[in-house]
């Protein structure tokens, strides 16, 4: 981290760290994981990169639509630990608009649409090339403990 690292990229690394070090996803202590790296932009988003290797396909040259709708919830609980909120994922809806292709880099993005006590609503999209191929729309419950749930 540099000096000039917004509060949200730490409080993200901080949650991630502490409440998900074996995610499939993100986890930096995960031992076959993606460790997708999010970062906070200037609009309080986070976005990632991934490279969609065709390990993850379905259909040859297609990313699976699976990875797909893993890769938009990650996105959306990073985005809330840039909140410092733990959240789980209680509904989830994605479209998929067009086919994610494999071995071409896709960017992930999610934001915080609005929220309210302990439900925050959220959205995600993936794009290759600048075309937004899948968005998701997200419920997620905060929570503190396993007993909240």
């Amino acid at each position: 981290m540099h000096s000039g690292e917004k509060k949200s990229q730490k409080q993200l690394n901080r949650m991630r760290d502490q409440e998900h070090p074996k995610c499939m996803l993100c986890g930096p202590s995960s031992k076959s994981g993606l460790k997708l790296a999010f970062q906070v932009n200037e609009q309080d988003e986070v976005t990632a990169r991934f490279d969609c290797s065709e390990i993850y396909q379905s259909y040859t040259g297609i990313l699976h639509g699976g990875m797909v709708s893993m890769l938009l919830d990650g996105a959306m609980t990073n985005c809330l630990f840039a909140r410092k909120i733990k959240a789980v994922t209680g509904e989830l809806t994605v479209k998929y608009l067009h086919p994610v292709v494999t071995n071409c880099e896709a960017t992930i993005a999610a934001r915080v649409i609005k929220s309210s006590r302990r439900l925050h609503y959220l959205e995600a999209e993936i794009s290759q090339n600048n075309i937004i191929l899948a968005r998701a729309r997200g419920k997620f419950m905060e929570f503190s403990s396993v007993d909240d749930l």
